[in-house]
């Protein structure tokens, strides 16, 4: 049963005057669009480096919709009728 997809994720970032990064990471299937959020600031004594911030918003937001993707496997395997794994279960591992 070979089986093959594309799916396309988009990271959309924001930044404000107050050094506040927020990102939007959003996951293309082709069927559904989930979107994870993530944000980082910068402290004021800290020097403003945007990259990083762009890099922290970025890895929070795609960390987001990998655990919403995780939470919906998760559900979707016990709608299968199997139990639900355990962390360190053999078989699929979340």
């Amino acid at each position: 049963m070979a089986h093959a997809a594309e799916w396309e994720i988009r990271v959309h970032l924001f930044e404000d005057d107050e050094g506040t990064t927020t990102a939007h990471a959003v996951l293309d299937t082709g069927t559904t669009a989930f979107t994870g959020h993530g944000s980082a600031h910068c402290h004021p004594a800290d020097t403003n480096v945007p990259e990083i911030g762009d890099e922290l918003a970025a890895g929070r937001a795609m960390r987001n919709l990998a655990q919403q993707l995780l939470n919906i496997a998760e559900r979707d395997i016990e709608g299968v009728g199997a139990s639900r794994p355990s962390r360190q279960s053999v078989g699929w591992p979340l």
